[in-house]
């Protein structure tokens, strides 16, 4: 009987924008050039998710890039 195997699972900070004419543009900023947009989040969402596999597939004989520590975002005021 052959032996299953186990598919390894990473994680990514995916970092969604919102275009002015709709819908949304998103990277992966540890892998560059891995880009995607959706017009929902939710498209968005599953679109840089198969862009992400297809790259990390191209590098597959490669060394893969790994998130050393989490990326934070957030939304910052500045007055003028």
């Amino acid at each position: 009987m052959a032996k299953k195997k186990i598919a390894e699972v990473l994680q990514y900070t995916a970092v969604f924008e919102p275009e002015k004419t709709g819908g949304y543009s998103v990277s992966i900023p540890v892998l560059p050039g891995c880009l995607s947009q959706g017009e929902t989040f939710e498209e968005a969402l599953v679109n840089i998710k198969e862009a992400a596999e297809l790259y990390l597939e191209d590098l597959k004989n490669s060394e893969i890039p790994q998130e050393t520590r989490p990326i934070v975002v957030s939304p910052i005021n500045i007055r003028l």
